[in-house]
């Protein structure tokens, strides 16, 4: 595969010995850590719905270039110049990167053919949207998962309303509300993904991939199964690479101060917890007391709605939210802190989740249009 530096989404189509084929879409913004941008998101839909149409498309393969990041999220620096252009409105570009990236998210979970995605490196907010989608979710020992929303003002986006709640332990809450990492064996342990691999094993897995005798398989996605049990690696870890489980010894923990009903208890609790000299808790909990309030208060309502919508209902929730996101400020100026002005500062407008009003909460779930939703016609998967 020649890569383009100028082509942000590189198309490939693999034919195989048996004469059919499986495509490959490999992000290719490595210096910007494979940011998923709106060009991205169009090109990579547009091919998938190609590819969806072929008889001879036997299964979609999803990468990237680089090995530090699949994807470090979405294009945050372009909605913060489109928020500070057009401050206290939805603007227009706002709700078409939410739009047609949430559609990409939806067309992976729902897509007939088998989905590997490979999330070897950094794979956060938009690279959750496409990792969590697959029916085959690979990571590698340079994994690393993790919804940090909360830090910018967002909210756990991309399908997270669908796949969170759906994790055992009230994981998913805790995941989304603290930012906390997994890394690759975690990642498997504890459902969100499938595979570990070894992150410099998918040249040799294409080749199998070509040589393989697609024809005579009477399920491709169960023969994909098997050849990524084969590749998966027990990986000692060493002193660059840690694959030990952190989240056990503080599951039990978690999942008695996330069943809280309220989110100001959940936040309280998990904050009160004795974390020692944990670096994985205490970063967890960091996260959690520097991030936005408004955020974990939004979070905890759309994590318990979640539980009860189905995938395509989730997308619809998460649209209205994110065009909400980003008339109230609060995810503008998470950005600037971050990435504008870099002073890790943010004036986040309520410094105690018991300070925000219950009608302020609710108006994130409110359309801010009167036409049809924009995502009406991803039917009721």
């Amino acid at each position: 595969m020649l890569v383009n530096e100028q082509q942000k989404v590189i198309a490939t189509e693999h034919r195989t010995r048996c004469g059919q084929r499986f495509g490959q879409l490999t992000l290719n913004k490595p210096k910007a850590l494979n940011a998923l941008d709106v060009d991205m998101a169009t090109t990579m839909l547009a091919v998938l719905k190609q590819w969806e149409q072929a008889d001879d498309m036997v299964f979609v393969l999803i990468d990237s270039v680089g090995d530090k990041a699949f994807c470090a999220g979405g294009d945050i620096v372009s909605m913060y110049h489109a928020m500070a252009e057009q401050p206290d409105t939805v603007p227009p570009f706002i709700k078409s990167f939410f739009t047609v990236e949430y559609e990409l998210d939806h067309t992976i979970h729902t897509f007939s053919k088998p989905v590997v995605v490979w999330g070897s490196g950094i794979v956060m907010g938009g690279g959750m949207g496409l990792l969590q989608g697959a029916s085959h979710r690979v990571v590698t020992e340079t994994s690393k998962l993790a919804m940090p929303e909360i830090s910018i003002g967002l909210f756990p986006d991309v399908g997270a309303s669908f796949f969170l709640p759906r994790l055992h332990h009230k994981l998913g809450l805790f995941l989304g509300m603290t930012a906390a990492q997994l890394n690759g064996a975690e990642s498997v342990n504890y459902g969100m993904a499938d595979f570990l691999c070894n992150s410099g094993g998918l040249n040799a897995l294409i080749s199998q991939w070509q040589d393989t005798d697609w024809s005579s398989t009477a399920s491709p996605g169960s023969a994909l199964s098997r050849l990524l049990q084969d590749h998966s690696a027990t990986i000692a870890p060493d002193d660059g690479i840690a694959l030990n489980d952190r989240v056990a010894p503080w599951l039990a923990e978690i999942e008695r101060i996330c069943a809280a009903s309220t989110a100001s208890v959940v936040k309280a609790g998990l904050l009160a917890i004795d974390a020692g000299e944990d670096p994985w808790l205490r970063r967890a909990q960091q996260s959690l007391s520097a991030g936005s309030s408004l955020t974990a208060a939004l979070f905890f309502s759309q994590f318990s709605k979640g539980a009860q919508l189905s995938l395509s209902d989730c997308f619809r929730m998460e649209l209205i939210m994110a065009c909400r996101c980003a008339e109230f400020g609060e995810l503008k100026e998470g950005i600037r802190a971050l990435l504008i002005d870099k002073d890790g500062n943010p004036a986040w407008r309520f410094n105690h989740i018991d300070a925000i009003p219950d009608d302020v909460v609710a108006g994130f779930f409110a359309p801010p249009w009167e036409e049809a939703h924009p995502l009406v016609h991803l039917g009721e998967s």
